[in-house]
């Protein structure tokens, strides 16, 4: 595996993950707590709540599909803007979306003492929705069995999250995940408007057969 800024960051969470299983109370502490953040300015639970995970499964979910997206991203970067600059950019990108991806989540819940979450599904999202921007029709396929162009997938996941934000019934952060979705698409497009253009080429000349 090649280091790069993207597998730094994988061992990072993979450690910071490791050691918060091992002491609960570092668990506790670095959780995306809205509550806690509010009522004790602990604004750094923003940053370390993505660097923990509930389990092993979660963990590796969220950097396997972190590994391949945030390649793209990363190798885009330092092409265009250099090494430097570019590794700078990437790591506020994902520094980035991981803090915003959480915002709305937080002024929902800043009043509900119970409410917890943790992992770095902001910062993924943003990964695999920037590179979708880039390569739109790159097939995504969900589980090796189903797969689809990234923009079709994309536009489905968008879709997904909103209505089962809007429910709220199953335990899992999926304001994380649109909020960190569209921070990705936004970064991209500031950063290069040129990718606008050529995402709309792309799409032009997908064919379905």
């Amino acid at each position: 595996m090649e280091l790069s800024a993207t597998v730094i960051i994988i061992a990072l969470t993979v450690l910071s993950s490791y050691l918060a299983w091992q002491k609960p109370n570092l668990l506790e502490r670095w959780m995306f707590t809205p509550y806690q953040i509010q009522k004790r300015n602990q604004w750094d639970r923003f940053i370390l709540s993505g660097f923990i995970h509930k389990d092993g499964t979660h963990l590796l979910f969220n950097m396997f599909t972190f590994y391949f997206f945030g390649r793209v991203v990363e190798s885009f970067l330092t092409i265009k803007f250099g090494q430097a600059t570019g590794i700078g950019l990437y790591i506020l990108f994902y520094i980035g979306a991981i803090v915003i991806a959480d915002i709305p989540t937080h002024f929902k819940h800043q009043s509900h003492f119970y409410y917890r979450a943790l992992g770095a599904s902001g910062g993924v999202a943003a990964t695999v929705f920037g590179s979708i921007i880039l390569m739109p029709l790159s097939d995504i396929c969900l589980f090796g069995l189903l797969c689809l162009p990234g923009f079709a997938l994309g536009v489905l996941f968008l879709i997904y999250s909103i209505v089962q934000s809007k429910k709220g019934s199953d335990g899992i952060n999926h304001d994380a995940h649109l909020y960190g979705a569209l921070f990705g698409i936004a970064f991209i497009l500031i950063v290069s408007p040129q990718s606008a253009l050529n995402f709309i080429d792309q799409i032009k000349s997908f064919r379905l057969f």
